[in-house]
């Protein structure tokens, strides 16, 4: 990869990293496993980046989104850590060792508790709903259909109230 190339890599990612770290939040509740996950969604990233060409009106958090998405999913299923095979620009090293920002987990703690239970496509779907993609957005990052998407995100909207709502 050219230094051009790596340095707009860089400020794609450094654009995107909330997103980034929220796909990683979702999928990891444990901080080293969250940053593991990131560094693997980032190397991951780097490595299709090159190839990346944007579908034309299609906005690049969508290809971020899949690849992140595909990263976690994968990374749950395997539950074992290949070393990088490659290096990185160390540019990309400081900001995949950047602290997480965001909100106080405090606040959220009983949301995630419930999203926790939800399977790893569940997941995604409320990944993509907190970080306020439209339903078409959603259909295409996940690749069905807009009322496939607005279906299955009501029926977890469902899930997660019965999940947070304590029986009385």
């Amino acid at each position: 990869m050219s230094d051009a190339q790596s340095a707009d890599f860089v400020v794609l990612v450094q654009t995107h990293q909330a997103l980034l770290r929220r796909v990683s939040r979702m999928y990891c509740a444990d901080p080293d496993d969250r940053q593991d996950l990131f560094q693997e969604i980032v190397l991951q990233l780097w490595r299709a980046f090159p190839r990346y060409e944007p579908r034309p009106g299609a906005k690049v958090s969508t290809w971020l989104y899949r690849v992140a998405l595909n990263v976690a999913v994968s990374e749950l299923r395997q539950r074992t850590r290949r070393p990088a095979a490659e290096r990185l620009h160390p540019a990309v090293l400081e900001v995949a060792q950047a602290p997480p920002t965001g909100y106080d987990p405090d606040d959220v703690a009983l949301l995630y508790r419930a999203i926790a239970q939800l399977s790893e496509v569940e997941k995604a779907y409320v990944l993509l709903y907190l970080d306020e993609r439209p339903c078409e957005e959603i259909a295409d990052i996940l690749d069905i259909t807009v009322n496939n998407a607005r279906v299955k995100l009501h029926r977890i909207q469902e899930k997660l109230r019965r999940l947070v709502t304590p029986l009385t």
